[in-house]
């Protein structure tokens, strides 16, 4: 099939993306602006100042939120410093939290030790950390044994939000919860942010306290991280009536997160980073942006269903968002072993565990290859180039055996993985490569 077929779609998808580069490249790099817009330890920052302000009112824009009931901090250097930065300036040491369980999806920066008891991360390190899983036979998120646990273990601040869960989170839900336990909700929207933004999926900002994010992946800005939070008086929904304030209570999130910013985490804020943001964001807010995501959810669901008409296993039969969660258990494969076969022929995915198993991979390549221009069909060849990777792996294990350093060496000109290499990249050459216009 032609690759250059429905040219106003490929137009529109692409026309969004963001022109941040020289700004990131710029000599902002250069100016020392600990502190915030108008708050600053050094002087010679009302440039700077105009630049993060315009930043965080695009930010809020582009999330459609209210500045009177949120605000938001654009410095964090990652979203992991983000969570990072809110558990330091909202919680004492040995505080507990609750997130999804990594092996279930959830990121490591959310709490998490392993089956021996090692302390992964930070937030494993300095808190108190008891997980929560996804059915082990479903892989959905079972809200019930979250409830359960919650009101057991009293966390301070529950956690939504996960790296590979390829379905839409019931926020409503963990509201609830929350609130029956007392904690602060925080939703970690890393990987789906774009989605939240073109409103192509359920909105953590209607029910949750805390939401942070990356600003790169679905979003499309430069690498780094930002942290909403609610301000102004406190409103709970009573039962048969409409939201109420609660006189006297405001929410004291804004002086404690940015303090925990800085100084507390960070010095001085990436102000290249800073203005290449807020380009992004001016574009996350326009009609092309959104067609842009609708066309990502689009090519996930051709992929997921070319797969699934291939009898691939995905993790909860299907997708919601960009994500594709492959069970390679059915070909007797771990993901390790099959992302090197990609990895020879050009292709790049990730592993990722599978609750009680390693045998996973995650497609999460949708978005890049939607911002290349890519639609519905040209993901049902990928689907083909993927199961004659998988096919590629099975062999190679089968010949060369489970040791990874003899795997490895059955990879070395081997003429199945050199003839895909070369259909892959004749494949990609069709099509566009942001910052290349050659």
């Amino acid at each position: 099939m032609p690759a250059y077929v429905n040219r106003e779609s490929r137009r529109r998808i692409s026309q969004a993306v963001p022109a941040a580069e020289p700004s990131v490249l710029s000599h902002l790099t250069n100016k020392y602006s600990e502190g915030l817009p108008g708050a600053r330890y050094y002087c010679g920052n009302q440039h700077i100042d105009a630049i993060e302000r315009l930043c965080c009112d695009r930010a809020l824009a582009a999330f459609g939120l209210d500045a009177a009931r949120w605000g938001v901090n654009v410095q964090p250097y990652s979203c992991t410093s983000a969570n990072f930065a809110v558990y330091t300036g909202l919680l004492l040491p040995n505080d507990r939290i609750m997130g999804l369980d990594s092996p279930s999806g959830g990121h490591v920066s959310h709490g998490y030790y392993t089956p021996s008891g090692k302390k992964v991360s930070g937030a494993s390190i300095f808190f108190e950390n008891l997980s929560y899983r996804v059915n082990p036979h479903t892989g959905y998120i079972d809200y019930d044994k979250v409830e359960e646990k919650a009101v057991d273990f009293h966390p301070k601040i529950l956690i939504c939000g996960a790296s590979s869960y390829p379905r839409d989170w019931d926020y409503a839900r963990m509201r609830l919860v929350a609130d029956r336990c007392g904690a602060i909700l925080m939703c970690d929207m890393a990987q789906i942010s774009g989605l939240v933004a073109a409103k192509e999926c359920r909105n953590p900002f209607d029910y949750c306290d805390i939401v942070t994010s990356t600003t790169h992946k679905s979003l499309r800005g430069p690498r780094g991280g930002i942290i909403f939070f609610r301000k102004g008086k406190i409103l709970r929904k009573r039962s048969g009536s409409l939201s109420q304030v609660i006189e006297n209570y405001q929410y004291d999130f804004e002086d404690r997160i940015n303090f925990a910013v800085f100084p507390s985490m960070q010095g001085g804020p990436h102000n290249n980073h800073i203005a290449a943001l807020a380009i992004a964001l001016k574009q996350v807010a326009s009609p092309e942006f959104k067609a842009y995501i609708q066309q990502v959810k689009k090519n996930a669901q051709a992929l997921a269903m070319a797969l699934l008409r291939r009898k691939c296993r995905l993790v909860t039969g299907g997708t919601d968002n960009h994500l594709v969660l492959w069970d390679l258990r059915t070909f007797g494969l771990t993901g390790k072993n099959f992302e090197k076969v990609c990895e020879a022929c050009r292709i790049s995915l990730n592993k990722t565990p599978i609750y009680g198993d390693n045998g996973s991979i995650s497609p999460g390549g949708t978005p890049a290859m939607t911002t290349r221009g890519c639609l519905e069909s040209e993901f049902e060849i990928m689907a083909e180039f993927l199961m004659r990777a998988a096919h590629i792996a099975s062999i190679v294990l089968k010949e060369h055996g489970k040791l990874q350093k003899d795997f490895l060496k059955g990879l070395e000109n081997n003429n199945d993985i050199i003839e895909l290499r070369n259909q892959v990249e004749t494949f990609a050459l069709q099509f566009a490569m942001p910052g290349f216009d050659v």
